[in-house]
């Protein structure tokens, strides 16, 4: 398999891993403070409604993380492609230079 491909498939599965991470964090919080309502006998849902948001903005940390890093390496991967035709278009200039001397 090539290097791209490989590197594709890669970013395809942590990109649908995302979802399930996004869903144990939203349901993991939401667990978690409906515990703690329970074991502090709480009326107004206090810990279930702060874990709730608290796991939501978790999910969504994730996908902004995820975006960002895409965002950088394709950055990178622009710069090198074009520091590289720099390269190649320096290296015809000498070599048109050379033949026309």
């Amino acid at each position: 398999m090539e290097k791209n491909t490989r590197q594709k498939v890669m970013e395809m599965a942590y990109a649908s891993s995302l979802g399930i991470a996004m869903a144990i964090s939203v349901f993991g919080c939401l667990l978690i403070g409906a515990y703690l309502d329970r074991k502090f006998q709480t009326t107004a849902n206090v810990f279930t409604v702060l874990f709730l948001v608290i796991g939501i903005l978790a999910g969504f940390w994730n996908f902004y993380v995820f975006i960002k890093q895409l965002l950088d390496k394709e950055k990178r991967e622009a710069s090198v492609a074009k520091k590289s035709k720099e390269a190649l278009d320096n290296e015809k200039r000498k070599r048109s230079h050379t033949k026309k001397n």
